[in-house]
């Protein structure tokens, strides 16, 4: 079973809206074991319509397009499928009855554009909407089956589910799949690959890498009597690389272990300038672990906030191993928090005391009087326009991931690469 997408909409063409239903369709429909061989956006104009729906037959066995099914005149998919199809379009009498009674619901007389939505192509079955006034149609064309859905997202989700998968994963025959996403920070995606490589050699396994700034996700694609085994041994392969699966965001998991030990954390940031304090209240409820922060953007307030030595920044500058320690028991100690988590480094766009952009020095201070952890210098990468904003972004990753690292006792040594250390990150 082969099946391409088309997404209609000139909104999608001119990134007015993000095509998120090709990449739900997508995901859902891989997770039936149906491959989408290719997908298209196109804009509201008939004649591409109906060119981008009959090539896409002439690949594929069938194809689910998104959109132009609403009453106004730029809905243009029911038209094109009708010419397409050489058939007229006709009223059909329940959907007319049906968009009159959701009218009179709401309390409204239903305008005689509406009753557009209504029209369908001769021959063609029309697909109940359940969560909206817009059906869809399943349209025999030479070639293979059209399945037109709405573009409203949670009604073409709602349409697919309940009338358009059964169907196809029916036709299809193949078994349902399982998918785990696994989540890492701080290790580069070809490392992770190079880990990876007896998984990517075993049969009816599919890994996908989903890079962001510092971070990789890892989608684990299996049978789903064999996923719960293939995501043991990635894990084992990565190690405490991996912080969490799913919709798991780092920022949740530090908040987790701070609230398995009663702890709080206290932030002193420089170059990223309160995104890690954005970061951790983000999160609902996060008042219970985190203390609060201080951004000491200028040099002289790391002395006069956070009790760096004055001493210390004269002989080496702002960024520096030992001015991120001293930032992070400073922040800790002021705050009365149990963590202290620093960062000082040059975002860019120029150097800053004779450091390159992209050095940056990341500190935690633990629990009384426990002595500050630092990271070794991350000389991050990137150059243009983007390379301020990645940086920090990046940043922000790296420091959390560090708490992390430091709360399960496995900071030491190569990042991603320890044993041993507590596993209570697992989901």
């Amino acid at each position: 079973m082969r099946v391409e997408l088309v997404t209609v909409g000139d909104e999608l063409l001119l990134g007015d809206t993000l095509n998120g239903n090709a990449a739900w369709l997508g995901r859902r429909l891989a997770e039936h074991g149906i491959a989408v061989t290719r997908s298209v956006v196109v804009g509201d104009e008939m004649d591409v319509i109906i060119e981008a729906v009959t090539s896409a037959l002439r690949r594929a066995d069938a194809v689910i397009t998104t959109g132009g099914l609403g009453p106004t005149y730029d809905d243009l998919t029911r038209d094109a499928l009708a010419k397409a199809a050489g058939a007229a379009l006709v009223r059909d009498p329940e959907l007319e009855a049906r968009l009159r009674d959701r009218a009179e619901a709401a309390g409204r007389e239903p305008l005689p554009m509406a009753f557009r939505m209504a029209d369908v192509p001769e021959g063609a079955r029309p697909l109940a909407n359940p969560a909206g006034s817009a059906p869809g149609l399943r349209v025999a064309l030479p070639g293979g089956t059209v399945y037109a859905l709405p573009g409203v997202p949670f009604e073409m989700r709602a349409l697919m589910d309940t009338a358009v998968l059964p169907e196809l994963a029916g036709r299809a025959g193949a078994p349902a799949l399982a998918r785990r996403t696994l989540r890492t920070a701080a290790l580069w995606e070809s490392e992770i690959a190079t880990r990876l490589a007896e998984i990517e050699a075993m049969d009816g396994v599919a890994l996908a890498y989903l890079p962001e700034p510092a971070e990789v996700k890892i989608r684990i694609t299996a049978a789903p009597d064999r996923l719960p085994s293939v995501e043991a041994r990635v894990r084992e392969l990565l190690g405490p690389a991996v912080y969490g699966a799913d919709g798991e965001t780092l920022d949740r998991v530090v908040h987790r272990l701070l609230a398995d030990r009663s702890a709080t954390v206290a932030t002193a940031e420089s170059l990223t300038g309160g995104l890690i304090g954005a970061a951790l209240t983000e999160m609902p409820g996060s008042s219970a672990t985190y203390a609060g922060g201080v951004v000491a953007y200028a040099t002289e307030l790391k002395e006069r906030l956070l009790g760096v030595p004055s001493g210390l920044l004269t002989a080496n500058g702002a960024v520096h191993p030992d001015v991120a320690a001293a930032m992070a028991a400073g922040v800790r100690d002021r705050l009365g928090a149990t963590y202290g988590v620093a960062v000082t480094g040059v975002a860019g766009p120029d150097p800053q005391d004779a450091r390159p952009v992209g050095t940056v020095y990341i500190a935690v201070a633990g629990p009384g009087a426990a002595p500050s952890v630092v990271a070794p210098r991350l000389p991050l990468p990137g150059t243009g326009p983007q390379t301020r904003p990645a940086i920090r972004r990046m940043t922000v990753v790296h420091a959390l991931d560090l708490l992390r690292r430091v709360m399960l006792g496995c900071e030491e040594g190569e990042r991603g690469t320890k044993s041993g250390c507590d596993r209570e990150e697992r989901s």
